[in-house]
């Protein structure tokens, strides 16, 4: 990925006394060492990157946030380099931290909507990922169907980010984890209750959490639980690592002791159409203070965004214990190693 082993490689004395220091007050181990290579690999799933290789994204998605914010430091690996942004989907979030991310690390990001670029419409996925990997140098795709990054991957010769699909959002995931990393300080033993659908964001975080220590509890209604083949990956990899994966339909059952309360929408883009039998299968599901109270005392709330009211109440969205401002805003520093 140019990106990230830009990042690596460029003042590699930084990298090893001004960081280690910024780390080691930030909370994170002075024994995470950036020695994992991420050349040329792309990024469609969490599933695919080690505990050492997660952790180091969030060590140095860390270290740029300093460098930016406390140190107003100038930082341009990227300079002369391009990344093209196919939008499928619109979004706030993930357009506005990518362009201002590309560009603080001295990139030029080239947006592309569905007017623009029309994935197997205008052109075959295949055609368009060779076209753009001789203009590109980077593309982040933003998709329906999660095929479309696959083939824009193994088609195309330059790497590939997941923007979202409908399987998986991994910018999500390193952003909700360098979050409560931010929170904590230290991730691992942490308890993550996921409330809500079973959905692109909960199965990243269940192929990261594991890699981090963290344990998973996640309350589905029945007819949406999480993707059967990902669950079964996840229940793996927490057996790898010795965390704990379980699932269940109660949400008080899945909040009891937790330390994180997560949901997200029930109504995805493309969704709009089961609008009214989904809401009357969450009932039940959105997240209160009666809900938070069987939770840690010090638990916390995260939302990806956008929100709607019947999700989470605003006693819990607008309380000291939520932290969905900081972990919209750390989607910037988490794309920028991406």
């Amino acid at each position: 990925m140019p990106s990230f082993s830009n990042i690596l490689r460029v003042n590699s004395r930084f990298q090893r006394v001004v960081v280690q220091q910024a780390y080691q007050k930030r909370g994170f181990s002075s024994s995470v060492q950036c020695k994992v290579s991420f050349q040329q690999r792309h990024f469609l799933t969490l599933k695919d990157f080690s505990s050492e290789e997660v952790k180091s994204l969030l060590w140095v998605a860390a270290d740029l946030k300093y460098r930016f914010k406390d140190r107003n430091e100038r930082y341009t690996p990227l300079a002369g380099r391009s990344a093209g942004l196919i939008f499928e989907k619109r979004s706030t979030r993930t357009r506005v931290s990518t362009e201002t991310g590309v560009a603080l690390l001295g990139g030029h990001p080239c947006f592309l909507s569905p007017s623009d670029i029309h994935l197997g419409v205008n052109e075959s996925s295949k055609d368009t990922a060779k076209v753009l990997s001789g203009f590109v140098d980077i593309v982040l795709a933003r998709v329906y169907r999660h095929n479309n990054l696959e083939v824009l991957a193994s088609e195309g010769s330059i790497p590939v980010v997941n923007g979202l699909s409908e399987l998986y959002h991994p910018l999500q995931a390193l952003a909700d984890f360098l979050t409560l990393r931010d929170h904590f300080k230290s991730l691992k033993g942490l308890t993550l209750a996921w409330v809500g659908d079973g959905n692109n964001i909960i199965h990243s975080l269940m192929m990261t959490a594991p890699k981090l220590g963290v344990n998973i509890r996640c309350a589905t209604p029945k007819g949406y639980e999480c993707d059967p083949t990902v669950y079964s990956d996840a229940v793996g990899l927490a057996e790898q690592h010795g965390t704990t994966m379980y699932c269940t339909t109660d949400p008080m059952d899945a909040c009891k002791d937790a330390d994180v309360l997560v949901t997200d929408t029930w109504i995805s883009m493309g969704q709009e159409e089961e609008k009214n039998e989904r809401l009357r299968a969450f009932q039940g599901y959105q997240i209160t203070k009666k809900m938070a109270a069987v939770a840690s005392p010090d638990w916390c709330f995260l939302h990806c965004l956008p929100r709607k009211p019947e999700e989470v109440d605003d006693e819990v969205f607008y309380s000291r214990q939520s932290l969905v401002w900081q972990e919209a805003e750390n989607r910037k520093w988490t794309v920028m190693v991406s």
